[in-house]
């Protein structure tokens, strides 16, 4: 007489009494349940977790002129801070592996025209600030080192006459005028120099513009990731809330004039 517990129940040629596939799946289906309500992970997922917040992340000195043409051809799919991130983490991809590996660089499109097309930092700032804070590592790790490099870029950016750099291939052949923002912003960025070349934001020139500033973007934050790889590193970042008691730019005024945002106790 054929026994209850029967045992052709089988899994890959082995018979496996069905007690102990109930069993099995029993615990299977309470393990995908406590990992989807953040009780457990499973190794992979606790392995990529324990990576990606190591600080700082492995890095390894990049040639600046190779980067900013990574970077100047990436705008034209990912445009300036998908550019920016892609050309810095996708060669760390290939020279370094994880973490860069588990980092979704494409979700960073999103900063394409000062984020979502609203005009506020300009997307190549956005980019090298999202690069420095995850080399470095977050405030949160113990070191402001990565934001105040962030900083240095985006005043940096706002003093120099912009681009500054020309690419070997560019996809437009003229002339693209320089200019200089006095601003991190994408709004008053973009704004001036169409102004100045007079030339419009669906124009061949003012897309190019804007690769060739991504590119320069990317070239200086290797230059000075490059330098703190080697430990000479000085930061010229500040936090201008610092000074303010705000958060703010230290040249709002360009915009606001007399309708800038002021803490209780300051004075206009």
């Amino acid at each position: 007489m054929e026994s209850r517990e029967r045992k052709d129940e089988c899994q890959g040629g082995v018979n496996v009494p069905r007690r102990n596939l109930l069993v099995g799946a029993g615990a299977l289906a309470a393990g995908m349940l406590l990992t989807k309500a953040g009780g457990l992970l499973s190794p992979d997922l606790a392995q990529a977790k324990a990576i990606t917040e190591s600080w700082p992340w492995p890095y390894v000195k990049l040639d600046p002129d190779e980067t900013a043409e990574l970077a100047y051809n990436e705008w034209y799919r990912l445009y300036c801070g998908g550019g920016v991130v892609s050309s810095i983490f996708s060669q760390l991809r290939e020279k370094v592996g994880e973490p860069y590996t588990l980092f979704p660089i494409e979700a960073f499109i999103f900063l394409e025209g000062g984020v979502s097309g609203w005009g506020t930092i300009c997307g190549s700032n956005s980019g090298a600030n999202i690069v420095t804070n995850l080399i470095i590592g977050p405030r949160t790790a113990g070191s402001v080192d990565g934001m105040l490099m962030g900083s240095e870029i985006m005043q940096w950016y706002s003093d120099t006459d912009l681009p500054t750099y020309s690419p070997k291939n560019p996809k437009f052949s003229g002339q693209i005028p320089t200019t200089v923002s006095n601003s991190p912003l994408c709004h008053v960025s973009v704004g001036r120099w169409m102004k100045a070349a007079d030339k419009s934001l669906g124009s061949p020139e003012r897309r190019d513009r804007c690769a060739r500033v991504t590119a320069s973007v990317a070239y200086h934050t290797v230059e000075l990731l490059n330098a703190w790889k080697d430990g000479k590193y000085q930061t010229k970042g500040t936090i201008p809330a610092d000074f303010y008691g705000i958060q703010t730019m230290h040249n709002c005024t360009s915009c606001h004039g007399s309708d800038v945002p002021m803490p209780p106790t300051a004075k206009r």
